[in-house]
């Protein structure tokens, strides 16, 4: 797995001396050589590396990568150039357009959010091909969190983005009053209609990072 660099990795580095980690690393690395492991070991922490800690302003919680052939690439809803959009970034898509009037895309290529301060970070960093939820427990969740408490400990206000019962179950570690949360169901094609569709949450970002006098998410994807 890549190392991670600059504030991240100073923020995160007790993680790699704990018990935990250490297993982590060993499970995964067996993992990567005895199975087909999504997305390649060096996307594993591109979430990180497209986002430097200090230009974090907004933050999306997925579960685990994608899991089937040439989608993952270490952004959680992303896929990588040429690959079908996924179901549940179509209806994100769907959402941004009626929220803000953004154009729907030709790809699922998120990198242009993640490189203006948009946090794209699974809960689950690796998964086994067409095994969702395959590497749930191993210890990834415990890294992740670290990462979340580091962002709520932060003055400069960001906002957190809960889509689905997985990543609000997080909103326990955020309490800190300079941030806002916004919660809602995830996009998924099964619960998008139950209150996903509707709740603007790129609206809601922009408005508060504007209130901030930060600059707001330009959240449109171009085509390729």
């Amino acid at each position: 797995m890549p190392p991670l660099a600059g504030e991240w990795l100073n923020a995160l580095q007790g993680e790699f001396k704990k018990p935990y980690y250490h297993d982590l690393f060993q499970t995964i690395n067996e993992e990567y050589q005895t199975k087909r492991i999504f997305p390649p070991a060096d996307d594993i922490f591109n979430a990180f590396h497209f986002t430097p800690l200090d230009q974090v302003k907004v933050v999306i919680l997925g579960q685990d990568p994608y899991h089937n052939q040439g989608q993952a690439h270490g952004l959680c809803f992303s896929v990588k150039k040429g690959v079908e959009t996924p179901p549940s970034l179509v209806n994100i898509y769907q959402e941004l357009h009626d929220d803000l009037g953004c154009y729907i895309p030709n790809n699922g290529y998120l990198e242009k959010w993640a490189r203006q301060g948009v946090l794209l970070l699974n809960t689950v960093l690796t998964v086994r091909a067409h095994q969702a939820n395959s590497h749930r427990n191993l210890g990834w969740e415990e890294f992740t969190d670290a990462a979340i408490r580091v962002l709520n400990d932060r003055d400069q206000p960001m906002v957190f983005i809960l889509w689905g019962r997985p990543a609000q179950a997080k909103k326990r570690m955020l309490d800190n009053p300079a941030h806002l949360i916004l919660e809602a169901p995830h996009p998924s094609p099964l619960s998008a209609r139950r209150g996903f569709f509707g709740s603007r949450p790129f609206s809601q970002t922009n408005a508060f990072l504007e209130s901030r006098n930060l600059t707001p998410i330009d959240w449109q994807i171009e085509n390729i």
